[in-house]
């Protein structure tokens, strides 16, 4: 018997990256995992695949975040995909969809802003007020942040703005939705090797240099931060609520100074 026997989960963005690792693991804990796609239809059947062979229970759904009304395609997705699957509320929620952005202070375009906050911010926003009266007492809600709120980079300046308020995000959720024993919490990870990092981790060079910025030695797996979230989402994580939680293995520790 897994943990999560009898209960239900939604990865956004859970087709590829972490997205992936963490609906493998939730499947994987027993949970019937609903997995969000954006576009890439075949990704997101090869990850529901996977758990099926791996025993799990999985289906996938579609829904274009940053376009209208794709909040609730999303949840009309979910409803029948749950029917189907003879369930029905929700148990896990993981806000992982995101879309980054490299542009400084003087590159950064009215546009691009507001592309990054209605995927990075405004989306999880509403899948939460979605969610809620899906989401059964004792749920749970993480929100995957990123380390860079906590390191400065001039060229990611609207990821990094969008990533720090979906992390404040978190306490004040965690403040209203306590009583129903609902925990929300926000997981930061630092680079790890994913579409998204490609183009960071494509030489050897670049793997050493990112390597050597944090305490454990090595950029991050997918599956370093799907343990993370595994572990807020399962019973173990029951009196954890309203924190950040630093995923980077010690990306850019401050230095020890000896008085």
């Amino acid at each position: 018997m897994g943990e999560l026997d009898g209960r239900t989960a939604l990865v956004t963005g859970g087709s590829r990256g972490i997205g992936r690792a963490v609906a493998l693991r939730l499947a994987r804990d027993g949970a019937l995992v609903a997995v969000h796609y954006g576009g890439d239809a075949e990704a997101a059947a090869k990850t529901v695949a996977m758990i099926g062979e791996a025993g799990g229970r999985a289906f996938a759904v579609q829904a274009a975040f940053g376009s209208g009304g794709a909040v609730d395609v999303l949840f009309e997705g979910l409803a029948a995909g749950l029917a189907d699957h003879g369930a029905e509320g929700l148990d896990i929620l993981v806000n992982n969809a995101g879309v980054h952005s490299a542009a400084s202070i003087g590159q950064l375009t009215e546009a691009e802003l507001e592309r990054v906050l209605a995927v990075n911010l405004s989306t999880p926003i509403f899948v939460i007020q979605r969610a809620l009266p899906l989401l059964r007492d004792g749920g749970r809600i993480v929100n995957v942040g990123s380390a860079a709120t906590r390191i400065a980079n001039h060229l990611q300046i609207a990821y990094t703005v969008s990533k720090a308020a979906l992390a404040a995000l978190g306490s004040s959720l965690a403040n209203d939705l306590g009583r129903r024993g609902i925990t929300v919490n926000t997981v930061e990870p630092g680079v790890v090797r994913t579409d998204m990092t490609a183009g960071w981790t494509g030489s050897a060079e670049a793997l050493a240099g990112l390597a050597s910025i944090t305490a454990l030695g090595r950029i991050g797996e997918p599956e370093d931060v799907a343990d993370v979230v595994g572990f807020l989402a399962g019973p173990q994580g029951r009196w954890v609520t309203g924190q950040i939680l630093d995923a980077s293995g010690g990306t850019w520790l401050g230095p020890i100074v000896h008085g």
